[in-house]
């Protein structure tokens, strides 16, 4: 069943056309990546999915709904969550507190400065599930600034999913992680639910290789391909264009 798709998907900016005419389909439950060069329009379509830009034509649509129209909050509502490779986090705040606060969102409750946050049981239960399902239960009551970058970015991906979401996107999961950090992530991405559609846009092609059931390539904000790993590792057109020579193979640490 389709969960998520684009229909001739088309941004520019001044004279630079960013996204042109995507159109795509994403199943529900399964586990996409997206990857290209810098500069190919991945982020650009990650803000045109989640409703942080709106497209100049084309149309989004969740579930057979059109929501090319919405904005953030309201396609969140609809079951769109994202994480954004830079933290977006309240430092000050504990790693519960900052998953409570999303989770009460969500559950659409609002802390009263006479009932805080403690007063709420199924949302801190809600919230300790999460920090447990991203590994960071032991750390829950730390506060975010003294946390590690590879902690934050795993606690971003608990807000995400506090969300309770249908279509979760993640923007660069792995970005600027040490190898223990990456080890991590990488184990976290691939044991989220199969009833949520995940999309990925990650540089490390031994985790999209790993991870994906389908892989699109994006160039120049055209999709250059799609298909299963092995197709995309196989394909001569992605070896030459995403990789920029005939010869190499796609999904070598070293490329």
């Amino acid at each position: 069943m389709t969960k998520l798709e684009t229909r001739n998907l088309k941004k520019s900016f001044g004279s630079l056309q960013v996204t042109q005419d995507v159109t795509l389909t994403f199943e529900g439950g399964k586990r996409y990546a997206i990857i290209g060069p810098n500069g190919a329009g991945k982020t650009t379509f990650f803000n045109l999915l989640a409703g942080n830009l709106r497209p100049d034509s084309g149309q989004i649509l969740i579930d057979g709904r059109d929501i090319t129209s919405l904005d953030v909050t309201s396609r969140a509502w609809m079951g769109i969550a994202r994480s954004f490779q830079r933290n977006n986090l309240f430092p000050e705040m504990t790693v519960l507190e900052n998953i409570a606060m999303a989770c009460a969102i969500q559950q659409k409750v609002a802390p009263t400065f006479w009932r805080p946050m403690t007063g709420y049981k199924a949302v801190l239960e809600d919230a300790a599930a999460i920090a447990r399902q991203v590994g960071l239960d032991e750390d829950s009551h730390i506060a975010v600034r003294h946390l590690s970058y590879g902690s934050q970015r795993q606690l971003e991906v608990a807000l995400a999913l506090a969300c309770k979401p249908k279509v979760l996107l993640l923007d660069e999961p792995t970005s600027g992680m040490s190898p223990q950090e990456t080890a991590r992530m990488d184990h976290l991405i691939k044991a989220l639910p199969r009833e949520i559609t995940t999309i990925v846009i990650e540089h490390d092609m031994d985790i999209v290789l790993e991870f994906a059931d389908e892989i699109v390539v994006l160039d120049y904000g055209r999709v250059l391909e799609q298909g299963t790993p092995t197709q995309i590792k196989n394909s001569s057109i992605v070896r030459q264009r995403y990789l920029g020579e005939e010869g190499k193979t796609v999904g070598s640490r070293a490329t």
